[in-house]
Order: structure tokens, then sequence, then C-alpha cells
């Protein structure tokens, strides 16, 4: 059997700008659609290079292709709550939820307010369940389809949803990646929700001046009447009332009964379609073919918006494209984009490439402000070469929990900084598990709410900057640790 070596940094550049160049080629050849395609072949290409490096190093293709198994194998979690949210928008928008939060939002939130309220209401939502995917996915496009009503920018509005969902999710006790930090860097789960207090809230206070600020500046396009020929829309199509918000009612009460994410939104879907068939009956009757008769017709378009989702035609094509969409069929290509991210990550961690820039980093980190700022670079990177969250708090928890420890610095510094760095960061790339999720949800290209996901942006600059201050540092007596 050939000997393993250990890869140079050369190595472990050349497939990263392999993989830079190819997607900066998809977005500049195909733009917003570059997440239909385009991005995936680039990542399969990327990850054959890294292969080839793989290979020159020893590696034999069995354990690569292994390796590449296992890292689609991890996404499967993922891959299948995304399919199932897919159907649950679908059944909410034949249901009449999604139409009635729309229809309440625009009669309820003030134009001015309305970015900062949006934050607020998935901030306080996705604290209380624990999942930033199902805040997004349900109040999100709720959110969403309130600023078209009132003739807001949607693209600040997806930044405002991701700032909150992203806010609540973190200092959740019920979100997985609050409890996956603390247990990949040894500290205690509600110190590690205390300690990440001090660079989360004034980071969510800042992102909330800065959108109460552009919503009095904001140009509301829309005039009353607009919003009035929405209503009249909604009414017409729709059987609107506060008993269609019990889907997501039961929705949020399962998160919060901490029940796992794929049993409890494949509950909401379902209560979604009893509700359309109970409530939707003259919408129902609109949209089957008669001559198939009632049962029959009622049953397969029921069925069918499980699977290629819920359209209509109100003789408003805007409102067409906002009542329209869901089922697990849009989520195809997100899923393939999840494949063959998590595919480069695997090849990049198995052949110890991901490592070489660890390594390169830890010799010019002296200061605890630099070893702070090493880490959420490291955490991003891992998001941008791994795309996945997951891996990007768990590798480079592993990777710096020693270093933290010889250092003299307590657990939960390293806690809250893969928190800062690697959770908040994920959904804004668009071929990360979580930026693509977000896009098939919001519609919304990641590259263009970047820019006004202002929680998540601030969030790790806060961090770093408390790190070279030494603000709310806390630490130990320095471990000898034997490498």
């Amino acid at each position: 059997m050939k000997q393993q070596k250990q890869p140079s940094f050369i190595d472990a550049l050349i497939p990263i700008l392999f993989l830079i160049s190819l997607l900066g080629a998809a977005v500049y050849l195909y733009g917003d659609s570059s997440s239909s395609g385009p991005n995936q072949i680039a990542l399969l290409f990327a990850t054959f290079a890294a292969a080839l490096i793989g290979l020159k190093n020893g590696y034999t293709w069995k354990t690569l292709e292994e390796a590449m198994i296992k890292g689609i194998t991890i996404s499967l979690g993922a891959i299948i709550i995304l399919l199932m949210v897919g159907s649950l928008i679908g059944t909410w928008l034949l249901s009449g939820t999604v139409p009635t939060l729309i229809y309440y939002g625009l009669q309820i939130i003030s134009p001015s307010w309305f970015y900062a309220a949006s934050c607020l209401i998935c901030g306080i939502v996705a604290m209380s369940i624990g999942s930033s995917w199902t805040t997004a996915a349900t109040i999100g496009v709720a959110l969403l389809g309130v600023a078209t009503g009132l003739g807001l920018d949607q693209v600040v509005t997806a930044g405002a949803v991701i700032s909150g969902a992203y806010f609540g999710d973190k200092l959740s006790p019920l979100s997985e990646t609050t409890n996956l930090a603390p247990a990949v860097a040894g500290s205690d789960l509600f110190e590690h929700i205390q300690h990440m207090l001090w660079t989360t809230v004034p980071s969510f206070v800042i992102a909330l001046i800065i959108f109460i600020f552009m919503g009095f500046n904001a140009e509301v396009s829309s005039e009353a009447q607009r919003i009035e020929d929405i209503l009249s829309i909604l009414n017409t199509h729709f059987n609107i009332n506060l008993v269609m918000l019990v889907p997501l009612v039961v929705l949020l009460v399962l998160a919060i009964k901490k029940m796992p994410a794929f049993p409890a939104i494949s509950i909401g879907a379902v209560v979604g379609a009893v509700w359309a068939v109970l409530f939707q009956g003259d919408l129902i009757s609109n949209q089957i073919d008669a001559s198939q008769g009632e049962v029959v017709g009622w049953t397969k378009l029921v069925w069918a918006t499980f699977f290629e989702g819920f359209s209509i035609q109100t003789g408003d094509s805007k409102m067409d494209d906002l009542l329209s969409g869901g089922g697990m069929a849009s989520m195809l290509t997100t899923t393939w984009l999840v494949m063959t991210a998590l595919m480069f990550g695997a090849i990049m961690e198995k052949t110890g490439l991901l490592d070489v820039f660890v390594r390169s980093i830890l010799k010019v980190a002296k200061s605890t402000g630099s070893l702070i700022a090493s880490t959420i670079a490291t955490c991003i990177g891992t998001n941008i070469v791994a795309a996945d969250q997951y891996i990007a708090i768990v590798v480079p928890g592993r990777m710096f929990k020693d270093e933290y420890a010889k250092r003299g610095l307590k657990s939960v510094n390293l806690s809250r900084t893969l928190e800062d760095g690697g959770t908040i960061t994920s959904p804004l790339i668009p071929w990360n598990t979580c930026g693509a999720y977000m896009q098939s949800v919001l519609l919304i290209n990641p590259f263009d709410y970047a820019i006004y996901a202002f929680f998540n942006l601030i969030n790790p600059v806060l961090a770093v900057i408390y790190g070279y201050l030494g603000v709310k540092i806390l630490r130990i007596k320095p471990k000898n640790i034997e490498s």
C-alpha cells in the first residue's frame, strides 16, 4: 500500500483556487441562476481536483470515494427536512395559511417599521422553536409576501428575516448548533448561551437600529389602492380568517415541545393539507378538472401539492408569483447543490487539505485577538469550502480546542467564537447548505441579501474586536497538552 503523505500548502491551495475560479465564472456567466446547475458542476470539478491531490499523496480511490459517500450521508438529515419543507410551503399556500399571514400582515405592520419588525418577529419565533430554517420557511415566506404588498424591497426583507432567524436560532437552547458548539469545545450549554449574549445582543441591537433607519427612509412604491387590490385578491380566492393559522400554531407547538424537525414539519404539512380540504373547498373546486369527478380531482390536487407545489391564476401576475410555489420538486436543485458541496468538503477534510490552512494560521496567530480572528476566519473558510455549518463548527472546534486550553482561554470563548464565525455566516454563501436552503424558500440569492443581513455581518466583526480589546474573554490556568 502506498504511504499517505502530508499535503503541502500548494496542494491545499490548488482545489480552493480552482473552486473559486469556477464559481466566479458560474456567477459571471449565469448570474442569479448559477445555483441551478452551474455551481454544482463547479463543485463537482473541484472535488475531482481535490481527489487528484489525494491520489498523488497516496490515498486510494476507494478511500476517497468512501469519504465522499460519508459526506453525502451527513447531509441526508438536512435533505429530508428540505424536501418536507417544500411540501409544507405548498400545502400552506393551498390551505390559506400563508395568504392569511400576508393578509393580516398588510393590515397590522406599518411600512416604516416593517424591516425592524420582520427582524424582531423572526428572532422571537426562532428563539422559541430553535430553528432558523423553519422560521424562514414559514414566517419569512409570509413576510416577503407582506413586503410585496407594501411595495418594500424584498431583498432587504430577506436580510431582515435572515438576521432575525439566526439571532433567535443562535441563542435558543433548542437549536442544534447551539448545542453542538459547546459539545465540541467542551463547555456548558447555558454558560455558552450566557457568554454569547455579549457579542450577540449588541450585534442584534445595531442591526435593528439600521433596519429602523432604512424603514423610515424607504420609498414605498405601492399606494393604498394597491394594498386594497391585494387584500381583495386574497379574499376572492381564499377563505381568510384566523382559523387558517392553526397549521402554523401546530408546528410551533411541536417545535417548542422539542419534536425532531422532520416529523414536526411533516405533521405541519399534513395539517395544512387537511385544512385545505376543510376550508378551501371553493379554491380546490376551481383548480380541478371537473370531468375527473370531485373526489378524484380533490385527491389529485392535494396529493400533487406535496410533490409539485401549488399554483394559482388570479389575473395579477405578481400575485400569481407570490401565491404559487412549494413542493418537493422545487427542492431538488438545492438537494443537488448540497450533495456536491459536501462531497468537496469531505475530500478536503479526509486528505488533510483543510488542516494545512489551520496549521499555517496558528503560526501567525500569536495574540488572543489574532487567535479569535483566526478561528472566525477558519469557520467562514470552512463554510465556504466544506459548505455546511455543522462542519464549520466541528472541524475548527477540534482544531483549535487544544490551542485555547494551552493559552489559558476558557472553553466558552471557543464555543462562542465557533457560533460567531460558523453558525451565522453559513446562510450568506449560496452553495452552503444553509445558503442553498434559504434561497430555495425565500427565492432570493444569498449574494443579493447578504449585504442586508446586518446581524450576520456585524456579529463576527464585533467578536474580533472583543478579542483584540480583551472584552469578556474568560481565562483559566493554561494547560500543558502534549501534541
